[in-house]
């Protein structure tokens, strides 16, 4: 369902989703713990961010000065560059503010800085962002925001869904540091492939138990099991943190059972009694279905799901390729026509298991292997 529900946002430009202030603090503390000065001296740009709504921009100015920031900086799209422009208003903090602009208000976007105490209270914080309009709608693409993106040493945001493959891709061009939300699907994109198979990106640390909440104001137009109607939040399992800002839990090793005890163990029924792991039919890998099923004594290539990126160390594995897409890997052993199955095209973009001689396509599979001590 959560599936289904990100597609149909991404489909509808339904760009409306406000990260809760627990998980930004949740992911930015991992990186502390594996570095305390990672953020020492820097300046953090925020495209795509309204502080008036959104919860990055609050964290780091109720941080700025544990954290050690340089500056901080984010943006805010025009309110009249929005897809959905329903239910939008000026809010009391710009409508009361002395450079409120009735015009500028609806067709410019706006930019927060902080950079001290402004307010004289002596601490540094929130009431000490100062603001603007820009001379823009606030495009990321634009070459405003782009001096911005130059001026930064980290990204971090929530970009919108629907233009997440566009918004990384702004950001590798800069060669900059980011800590950024997607769909964890993303990782199949052959944009991102290839950075996360060179090691130029990877998961975060991720959310609590794998559950990301969002603020949204077409909230209850999802499902039941989505849609709480008690937080009033909406509720995906397959959203991730990407990032190129290093952190412990991607060097921790995967603790794995060798493939007699999955054979003879696994609490998965797919494997659990079986002679062996199933052999894919045009790729010279096995079929893992399960990253805990993930077998400790075999030195052959593994095709794996991709959350098993959650769990990856790259100390422990080298990633080879993905069987999806454009096949970026070049494992691939066949390709079938239509002599071969009805459905070739679909095994043609994936690995083929066959089963009672039917060729099954299988979901993206990461092509995996061991790392030697």
């Amino acid at each position: 369902m959560a599936n289904s529900n990100l597609t149909n946002a991404k489909n509808a430009k339904n760009d409306e989703f406000y990260t809760q202030y627990q998980d930004i603090e949740k992911e930015i503390n991992a990186y502390l713990d594996f570095n305390p000065d990672v953020f020492r001296g820097k300046t953090i740009l925020m495209p795509c961010d309204d502080p008036e709504w959104s919860n990055f921009t609050k964290f780091f100015a109720q941080n700025f000065e544990r954290l050690g920031l340089k500056k901080l900086i984010s943006t805010s799209y025009a309110q009249e560059s929005k897809k959905f422009k329903e239910g939008t208003q000026i809010s009391l903090f710009e409508k009361n503010a002395p450079q409120f602009d009735e015009v500028k208000s609806v067709k410019n976007g706006k930019i927060f800085t902080l950079t001290g105490d402004k307010s004289g209270d002596g601490k540094i914080d929130v009431n000490d962002l100062e603001w603007t309009y820009l001379q823009g709608d606030g495009d990321f693409k634009s070459p405003e925001i782009k001096k911005l993106r130059d001026e930064a040493d980290i990204i971090i945001t929530n970009p919108p869904f629907s233009l997440f493959r566009d918004f990384l891709a702004w950001i590798i061009e800069a060669s900059k540091q980011f800590v950024i939300i997607g769909n964890m699907n993303a990782i199949t994109y052959k944009e991102v492939f290839p950075l996360i198979k060179d090691n130029k990106a990877w998961l975060g640390n991720g959310f609590n138990a794998g559950n990301a909440f969002f603020a949204t104001p077409f909230a209850k137009e999802y499902a039941e099991g989505v849609y709480n109607a008690e937080t009033g939040l909406v509720k995906f399992r397959n959203v991730c943190w990407f990032t190129n800002i290093d952190h412990g839990k991607r060097h921790k090793a995967l603790a794995l059972m060798s493939v007699e005890e999955n054979l003879k163990y696994s609490k998965h029924k797919e494997l659990k009694g079986k002679d062996s792991y199933d052999i894919y039919d045009n790729y010279n890998a096995i079929e893992v279905p399960f990253t805990d099923a993930i077998p400790s004594d075999y030195d052959g290539v593994m095709g794996v799901p991709i959350s098993f990126l959650d769990k990856y160390s790259p100390e422990q594995f080298e990633i080879l390729g993905i069987t999806d897409r454009e096949n970026v890997s070049g494992l691939r052993t066949k390709l079938y026509t239509l002599e071969n199955a009805s459905n070739y095209g679909d095994l043609n973009r994936r690995a083929a298991i066959k089963v009672d001689n039917v060729l099954i396509s299988t979901y993206a599979r990461l092509l995996i292997k061991h790392k030697k001590s």
